[in-house]
């Protein structure tokens, strides 16, 4: 499965593959707005979660960053084996130009928080949006490291979301990872090419 995704992503343009992670992701955020449309009362009952909080914001970025310094310290000391997704996230992110790789991740994060945890988990709590979560990211499937720290990645943002029952902690936490490790794949063309 792994291979078949390496292969299609290959097949595209570099336009054509940021084209289809925009268009995965619009399909995430109208998959949000009709589930939530279903599960809350009202738009109130979901704006309730997100709160423009000093402390919980400081929490996602702070948890944000622990993730990439933990992620970082494995890319350094674990087998390259343990990171291979078939070479999928080295081409998106080595793909894009830095302002794209920051409007792409804000995006991610805005909608994978939204679905994940604004609508999932606060319906159906933190192991059905865990679970969830981890299969959508369906290459890492058939490995199990990447498969296991997204699993547990998920719960970790879920535990923060918990915590803190604010969304903008977890979408800053999201967007800090996903910024981070896509600039870092970004940069290793840059240092492979000079």
């Amino acid at each position: 499965m792994r291979n078949k995704q390496a292969e299609l992503i290959k097949s595209l343009t570099d336009e054509e593959l940021y084209k289809q992670l925009l268009l995965t992701q619009g399909l995430l955020i109208t998959a949000a707005i009709i589930i939530g449309f279903f599960t809350f009362d009202n738009l109130g009952e979901f704006t309730s979660l997100i709160q423009l909080n000093g402390v919980s914001l400081f929490i996602g970025l702070a948890a944000g960053l622990a993730v990439v310094a933990l992620d970082w310290a494995g890319m350094r000391y674990l087998p390259a084996s343990y990171y291979d997704d078939g070479g999928i996230n080295e081409r998106v992110f080595q793909s894009l130009t830095i302002p794209r790789i920051f409007w792409l991740t804000a995006l991610i994060a805005i909608g994978e928080e939204v679905l994940f945890r604004g609508v999932i988990q606060a319906n159906w709590g933190i192991w059905v949006a865990s679970g969830i979560f981890a299969v959508i990211h369906i290459r890492y499937l058939s490995h199990w490291y990447l498969f296991l720290n997204i699993c547990l990645l998920s719960l970790f943002i879920g535990y923060i979301f918990e915590m803190t029952g604010n969304l903008l902690a977890t979408i800053i936490m999201h967007f800090i990872i996903d910024l981070l490790l896509g600039l870092f794949l970004h940069n290793k063309r840059k240092d492979r090419s000079s």
